[in-house]
């Protein structure tokens, strides 16, 4: 809880104040050609191309065409620009309509939106989550979420976090998509192996490890596919609300 006194304006971090519309940007030089959402856009759209370690103060500033203290007096430093790149990521959650007649489908849609929004901007997984989003559009994706929930005879404190369980595991499931492919493309530059049960296969002996051993060894059946990402990340859902739907039957 804040210490200040109700009748006192909070003080809020610099980039959400912008977002909020309870700062305004800059007050000196010519400023009409370039503005907070131009600035977003391109380094969005710098990280989407080339991750996230590309995206620099230095970097946007020449995709904008303006020098680097032109952005400052928009964006004060890129910690600023990493929050505002995370809002624009959950842009346009206005339009989206869950899908489904229950709680459940409902929810399920939430999750598979999310989980392709951070597929559509992977450099969100490279991004630091030391505090909870505050942001508009991220507070209007929890919100959301929660109205999946409407019907749902629990507390809201069990229901956020729900929404919270989902939100890691899909932030966790594009992460490791993205630490995979990255570790690929290191084994085709280095030659070093880095395929997971390539390399227990290697190391580990069977006697010692006979199950992990057994489950790498296991061939695919005949006429069968490996199951996809997108498989895999709806299993991973499907436990969590089997979960769920089980504590709302005690």
């Amino acid at each position: 809880m804040s210490d200040a006194p109700a009748d006192e304006p909070v003080k809020l971090p610099p980039a959400l104040a912008i977002l909020w519309g309870r700062r305004t940007t800059g007050s000196r030089g010519p400023r009409a050609e370039l503005d907070v959402d131009r600035i977003v856009d391109a380094a969005v759209e710098i990280a989407r191309a080339e991750g996230l370690e590309a995206v620099s103060m230095a970097r946007v500033a020449a995709a904008v065409g303006f020098t680097t203290m032109s952005l400052y007096r928009h964006v004060a430093n890129k910690e600023d620009l990493l929050q505002l790149m995370w809002n624009a990521s959950a842009r346009g959650i206005e339009d989206v309509v869950l899908e489904g007649d229950t709680w459940r489908d409902r929810l399920r849609s939430w999750a598979l939106v999310q989980r392709g929004m951070i597929g559509q901007n992977e450099w969100i997984v490279q991004l630091p989550m030391s505090t909870p989003p505050l942001s508009p559009e991220s507070l209007g994706w929890v919100e959301l979420g929660l109205s999946a929930l409407d019907d749902v005879d629990l507390p809201d404190s069990a229901k956020i976090r729900l929404l919270g369980l989902i939100s890691q595991h899909a932030l966790i499931d594009a992460r490791m998509a993205f630490d995979e492919r990255r570790a690929r493309e290191l084994s085709v530059e280095s030659g070093v192996e880095t395929n997971y049960a390539a390399l227990v296969r290697e190391l580990a002996d069977p006697a010692t490890y006979p199950r992990l051993t057994r489950m790498v060894l296991e061939e695919q059946p005949p006429g069968t596919e490996p199951p996809s990402a997108s498989e895999e990340f709806e299993f991973d859902l499907t436990i969590m609300l089997d979960g769920f739907e089980a504590l709302l039957t005690r």
